[in-house]
């Protein structure tokens, strides 16, 4: 089971969960915003047993 981080959409700001798959390590992926449909740039950083998540606009 992947673990759920809580984010805020950088357009919106409406609240929305991302699942964060750490096995992957350090990725960067785009995803889109369930309750607006803009792309949010997702990084995510999982080392050591811990996992930081950074989102922002796709620009």
């Amino acid at each position: 089971m992947l673990p759920a981080v809580a984010v805020h959409c950088p357009y919106c700001g409406e609240p929305i969960e991302l699942l964060i798959d750490a096995a992957a390590g350090a990725q960067r992926y785009v995803e889109d915003c369930p309750v607006c449909c803009r792309p949010i740039a997702v990084d995510v950083d999982a080392d050591a047993g811990r996992v930081r998540v950074a989102t922002g606009d796709e620009a």
